[in-house]
């Protein structure tokens, strides 16, 4: 019977831990993500992260945004954070409890996290029923989205029943993103 190297196995090890930490790292329902807004003219903005942690009840996350991008601004008496570019984008996380989870099939609740509202810099006070919600699927081994669409105005009051999505598909409606500053979503 040969004895094993300490050097050999910690190797071992070693490399069985950098696979499993590359497997983690290649699923994109797993660790740490970037969140990256992305621009008709090829602009992309990190604003933040999201780490997914795989559970017995789902796919968990938490968000971060990272407001270093973003501009305080005074809307319809609210203090909110916005990106500016041709149109101000303002963030607008969705504001009640909910289960904060995913599945390969479905981002619906990490949408409502990353809710906007967008307006024309000059205009005056928030417009709510210029909400985006951006409808992402999985894409290559990363998480795409599109925006859509939605009144932001259904949101200020809190939903009869919390576990029930506010912005289903029939709230929700397709738009021409080449107007918009910030129409696409990748996180990966």
């Amino acid at each position: 019977m040969k004895l094993i190297s300490l050097a050999t196995l910690l190797l071992a090890l070693t490399g069985f831990s950098d696979s499993v930490t590359s497997a983690q790292t290649n699923n994109p329902l797993s660790g740490e993500k970037r969140i990256i807004l992305k621009g008709n003219k090829g602009e992309q903005l990190d604003i933040g992260s999201v780490t997914f942690v795989p559970g017995a009840k789902g796919i968990h996350y938490t968000l971060t945004i990272d407001h270093g991008h973003f501009t305080d601004y005074f809307l319809s008496m609210k203090e909110m954070k916005c990106l500016e570019g041709p149109e101000l984008w303002c963030h607008l996380p969705y504001p009640y409890e909910q289960p904060r989870t995913v599945s390969a099939e479905d981002f619906s609740w990490l949408a409502h996290d990353l809710l906007f509202m967008y307006k024309k810099k000059g205009e005056f006070g928030a417009n709510f029923w210029n909400g985006i919600y951006y409808e992402m699927s999985l894409d290559n081994g990363r998480i795409a989205g599109v925006a859509q669409a939605v009144d932001l105005n259904q949101l200020a009051a809190p939903p009869d029943d919390l576990t029930t999505l506010p912005f289903g598909e029939f709230e929700r409606t397709d738009i021409e993103p080449q107007p918009r500053f910030l129409p696409f979503v990748e996180i990966r």
